[in-house]
């Protein structure tokens, strides 16, 4: 069962413009890292962007300078601004919160979303 929830997907043309949102039921003030990944038609699931709760990010290559990753804690809600979308960035987008913190150290939680579809026309 998703126990993150992602919206915002859709259909754009290339060159366009979207915003995913992951929102959770908790609190994600305490999560170490949320990130986004996706899985396109007969591909291996990829990490897109990741940010952690000092708010350091980290992206993959090919969406640096094009997709932003943003946190809102007081909303527990995570975004992704992808920009200068691209054919190939045509995917199912998952969020994804890997573990808490607690006084006992990290806690894995593994959470994901049921994912949202982009698709990305030519």
């Amino acid at each position: 069962q998703a126990q993150l929830v992602e919206s915002g997907g859709g259909l754009v043309q290339a060159g366009g413009s979207l915003t995913l949102s992951c929102t959770s039921p908790r609190s994600i003030d305490s999560i170490n890292a949320m990130s986004w990944f996706r899985q396109a038609p007969g591909k291996q699931r990829e990490l897109v962007a990741r940010i952690t709760y000092r708010d350091i990010t980290t992206y993959a290559e090919s969406v640096k300078g094009r997709f932003t990753i943003s946190r809102n804690n007081a909303k527990n809600t995570v975004y992704l601004q992808m920009n200068s979308l691209k054919p190939g960035d045509t995917a199912v987008y998952y969020c994804n919160a890997d573990a808490l913190h607690t006084l006992d150290g990290l806690s894995r939680l593994d959470l994901w979303g049921q994912g949202t579809l982009v698709t990305v026309s030519s």
